[in-house]
């Protein structure tokens, strides 16, 4: 299976109550696509902002400057550079 395929290569199997199976039905007719391109698009959504809550990082304005401050260093650069060149992981490119 190829890392940067288009093509869907891979099951998903889940199992759901008839009444749920018909809202999803009953949306994914609303907005265009079916039952499977729906739940896909939807599931996919909900991933990547599970993933970004994980990875966002709040701080008050001290700590926010101790930051800024480490980023203007040599070794702040680098660790910079590292990880704006980190891979997302639903980008493929």
């Amino acid at each position: 299976m190829s890392e940067h395929s288009t093509i869907a290569e891979v099951n998903i199997h889940l199992r759901a109550r008839p009444q749920d199976r018909m809202l999803i039905d009953q949306a994914a007719g609303l907005v265009g696509p079916n039952r499977s391109q729906f739940m896909m698009a939807s599931a996919l959504k909900e991933a990547k902002n599970i993933l970004l809550d994980q990875s966002t990082i709040y701080a008050d304005a001290k700590t926010f400057q101790k930051v800024m401050d480490w980023m203007e260093t040599t070794t702040g650069a680098v660790g910079m550079k590292r990880i704006l060149g980190a891979k997302t992981p639903w980008l493929s490119d």
